[in-house]
């Protein structure tokens, strides 16, 4: 029997409510985010209670960062739904191989096998 190409409909719709579950997930935690990015902005007391006003820079840096990589995560999952339409979700982009459908479970954007993930890490090393 020759290796499978693809994922099968049924496979790839178990893996599109994986990742719309995730996306909403994480449309929610970016929404946090930028609430409390948009508290401490508006009618923050910090100098009326004598915080330093570095301690303030520094979460609202912590707090964009957060924001920021909640954005591309959102991003990433969003992408991984274009590949289920196109029927090419969970092909390794440097093998063309499937990628194992426990690291998709683990990692569902993910676009290389572990074994592509080791050798461009070790290619970088270099």
């Amino acid at each position: 029997m020759a290796d499978k190409t693809r994922y099968s409909d049924d496979e790839l719709a178990e893996f599109k409510t994986l990742i719309e579950e995730k996306l909403e997930a994480a449309k929610e935690q970016l929404d946090l985010y930028k609430r409390q990015i948009k508290g401490r902005g508006e009618g923050s007391d910090a100098r009326v209670r004598g915080l330093d006003d570095s301690v303030g820079s520094v979460e609202n840096e912590r707090l964009t960062t957060l924001a920021g990589r909640q954005q591309k995560y959102i991003e990433h999952l969003k992408n991984a739904l274009l590949r289920i339409e196109n029927k090419v979700y969970g092909v390794c982009r440097e093998s063309g191989k499937l990628i194992s459908k426990e690291r998709l479970m683990a990692v569902p954007h993910a676009t290389l096998s572990i074994d592509a993930k080791e050798s461009s890490k070790k290619g970088k090393r270099r």
